[in-house]
């Protein structure tokens, strides 16, 4: 036999151990002591130190199939080994090549929104062909890093590898590709109510603990999962349990709802009621409920008894994760919840530039249906304005800040609240200049990824704003802006400086500030056309580029420090040559691009133009001569 303490849960761990000793050499029982035979850890996988569990919880290894079956499996998914190279934000990018990825991300049970798409155009073969290059020891096997792509774009349940929530489990559409961060199981059928009622077995505590039992918190290893056993299911058990899942993924997704980056977005959360119920609160509490049910059910499943039951919902506690590595740490950071202000203004804006939909809110428009949990994710939000349908200001995808202009950006929004009904603020456009592109950087960020579609291009003192949006952009965007924008503005400006001037000395004090004012203002026009003159005749914008890629060249012209910072280090790094990948690049640099084409056949890929590479020759083995008998040389 052998003894063990368990003082996770004590804040004074040396007092507690002292305590207890001092109780065990006096007899007395203490029930933070196990004493257990060594053999009783044979059962587990691994044999660690399970010794805090009954030998019943321990033999469930036994007597119960693991998650890797005939009919099951879990895998691990795609390392794109270049991130920034091949994947995007799911609103960067509309080619058909670009698929969703999910890669793990924060703690959230039963529903997460795949906010991610990765390239995998011809099967994936330009990410292929650029971990063959990076890695040339694989001698082209690049599903050694590219795992399992059999499994790829079938419904599924996923998990975050790493997280320091705990393990949470959460269906997985079809049409995805899952990552090595976000590995994924799968059953034979596909069928959606044994999928959900998997999910409800693999979010349970039970479950929970019988991993805990093998790792160390926080760290959801594909093998480690493999071995964990799975209950069988009566089928009136999966229908119970898939209910419960069903109903446990609508309530999560219906929180994504107010989230204007989701799939699932519908409205902003002041105006969220309108087509339907929406009370966070009740959902929340209703969550707690229907995990209470998935439990008690798991418990029966695995019959753990009452200490069984006790460990499992208390075995994470004064447990701490890990350290995780600092891409797992950026892809867990979980978004506090939106200002409701903030959203709303932010919303208002989209339905200006053609993004949202505003008869959700007015009801001119019902909300469709909700998906199923396996359905392929939509190319559209339903809060997003359906193709077929006008917006609700048609224009060249260019709004400005400017009072009195017929596209002014304020008087829009403030349009489109009234349409609504809502209190207009008194502050827009100072929240516009001041607060609107902080904030929607933010909420634009997603895993290391900053693509906002939303620029402000402003003069040099943000007197004057036009205000970009990036799914429209094109080749022609920035002629746009010179010729019906900032000429026509530049035109006012100069006239009311000539008329001031031609006062001469007849003008009043009020008239030198105004013609000091409106000179510099001139002359930060004429800086700010000639910029854009300078910038458009090369300037020929790919989506497939990501927003960072696209408005690198434009780095000049955005007032926010940080996100200027990070525009002039892509520039830089595109100058380099270190992003030869990009569509921009072979506009700005193309014999070089095409000079790479010959040795890196991902670019090649990339740019169509294979035809350039040129495969290298196989060295041949050296020849090992055998050492001549009796000695040296």
């Amino acid at each position: 036999m052998t003894d063990f303490l368990r003082l996770l849960t004590e804040a004074d761990k040396a007092g507690a151990l002292a305590t207890a000793c001092s109780r065990l050499r006096k007899g007395d029982p203490d029930p933070r002591h196990f004493d257990i035979p060594a053999e009783s850890f044979d059962a587990v996988p691994g044999k660690p130190f399970a010794y805090w569990v009954s030998d019943a919880v321990r033999n469930v290894f036994v007597t119960l199939r693991p998650l890797e079956d005939i009919e099951r499996t879990a895998r691990q998914g795609l390392t794109t080994a270049e991130d920034f190279r091949f994947v995007r934000a799911w609103w960067e990018s509309k080619s058909s090549h670009w698929v969703a990825f999910a890669k793990g991300g924060a703690f959230s049970r039963f529903y997460a929104d795949v906010y991610l798409l990765t390239n995998w155009g011809a099967n994936g073969a330009e990410i292929k062909a650029g971990i063959c290059q990076r890695y040339p020891y694989l001698n082209g096997n690049a599903e050694f890093v590219a795992k399992n792509p059999q499994y790829y774009m079938r419904p599924g349940l996923t998990w975050p590898r790493r997280t320091q929530g705990g393990l949470s489990m959460r269906a997985m559409p079809a049409r995805c590709i899952f990552a090595d961060k976000g590995p994924a199981a799968f059953l034979d059928r596909n069928d959606p109510e044994e999928l959900l009622a998997l999910l409800a077995v693999l979010n349970s505590s039970s479950f929970a603990l019988l991993v805990s039992l093998q790792v160390a918190f926080g760290s959801y290893e594909v093998g480690v999962m493999q071995r964990t056993p799975i209950p069988a299911l009566s089928s009136a058990t999966r229908y119970t349990l898939a209910s419960l899942a069903r109903r446990a993924w609508s309530l999560k997704r219906t929180l994504d709802t107010v989230e204007e980056t989701s799939h699932a977005f519908l409205l902003p959360i002041v105006l969220r009621s309108r087509t339907d119920t929406y009370d966070r609160r009740a959902i929340e509490t209703e969550l707690l409920q229907i995990q209470r049910e998935i439990n008690d059910i798991a418990f029966d499943l695995y019959d753990f008894t009452e200490a069984d039951r006790h460990a499992a919902l208390g075995q994470s506690a004064g447990e701490q994760a890990p350290a995780d590595d600092a891409e797992d740490d950026e892809t867990e950071i979980v978004e506090a919840e939106a200002p409701p202000a903030d959203a709303l203004l932010s919303w208002a804006g989209g339905v200006v530039f053609g993004r949202f939909d505003w008869r959700l809110a007015t009801g001119e428009r019902k909300a469709p249906p909700e998906p199923d949990p396996f359905s392929a994710l939509p190319a559209k939000s339903p809060g997003m304005l359906p193709d077929e349908s006008s917006p609700f200001l048609a224009h060249s995808g260019i709004l400005v800040d400017d009072q009195g202009h017929p596209c002014d950006l304020v008087r829009l929004i403030e349009e489109v609240l009234a349409r609504v009904d809502v209190t207009v603020p008194d502050d827009v456009r100072r929240w516009l200049q001041r607060d609107f592109f902080a904030f929607h950087l933010q909420r634009y960020s997603k895993s290391r990824r900053k693509a906002p579609i939303y620029w402000p291009l402003s003069t040099t003192s943000g007197n004057y704003t036009l205000w970009i949006y990036y799914p429209s952009l094109t080749s022609q965007t920035l002629y746009t802006a010179i010729n019906d924008f900032v000429e026509p503005k530049l035109k006012q400006v100069s006239g009311d400086v000539a008329t001031l001037r031609n006062k001469g000395s007849g003008r009043a004090r009020d008239d030198e500030k105004q013609f000091e004012t409106l000179q510099a203002f001139e002359l930060e026009l004429i800086e700010l056309r000639d910029t854009l003159l300078r910038l458009a005749p090369t300037y020929k914008p790919n989506h497939d580029d990501g927003v960072q890629i696209s408005a690198a060249p434009l780095w000049p012209l955005f007032r926010h420090k940080p996100w200027q910072k990070v525009l002039k280090d892509t520039w830089a790094k595109l100058e380099k040559g270190d992003y030869h990948w990009a569509h921009l690049a072979m506009n700005y640099w193309p014999e070089s691009v095409r000079e790479k084409c010959k040795t890196d056949r991902s670019l090649a890929i990339a740019h169509g133009l294979e035809e350039l590479y040129i495969e290298p020759e196989v060295q041949p083995k050296k020849a090992r001569g055998k050492k001549k008998a009796g000695g040296g040389e």
